[in-house]
């Protein structure tokens, strides 16, 4: 048998979803992962995780976040209804926001894909690294599991 005719290795063993046929304006995954693959999202959900936050508090948790782009953000976390918004009536409004229950059912799978992300970061980089200046990779890495 070839090598590579079996490079998920013990994935037959899960039961993968199809996705739709027809390219992927019907596809749920895509639809889902384009929200939480954009730079802010999973950043601004996990800081909701640990309880709601008013908008300049959430500003200072999240680095680097410009308060245009926290916003965008925020909107359309609230659009897709994982973030609720809440203003008191104050002068200037004090706007607070935390996950609702949709966005709290995603932490379980967020924490995992996070978690196997800081275990496996290391390899990906130094494949990365070996990709681009065209080293072979060691046998044993670049087999499947």
């Amino acid at each position: 048998m070839n090598p590579q005719d079996n490079r998920a290795g013990h994935l037959h063993q899960i039961p993968l979803p199809s996705l739709p046929p027809n390219g992927h304006g019907a596809c749920p995954v895509r639809d889902v992962l384009d929200r939480l693959g954009d730079k802010w999202s999973t950043l601004i959900l996990v800081t909701l995780a640990h309880g709601p936050q008013r908008f300049n508090a959430l500003a200072r948790s999240v680095p680097d976040i410009s308060r245009r782009m926290l916003t965008e953000t925020l909107r359309q976390l609230e659009r897709d209804g994982l973030v609720w918004r809440e203003v008191a009536p104050s002068t200037p409004p004090a706007v607070a926001y935390g996950l609702t229950a949709l966005g709290t059912s995603l932490m379980p799978p967020l924490a995992a894909l996070i978690d196997w992300a800081e275990r496996h970061q290391p390899a990906i980089a130094a494949a990365r690294d070996r990709f681009d200046t065209g080293r072979v990779a060691p046998e044993e890495e670049s087999r499947p599991a």
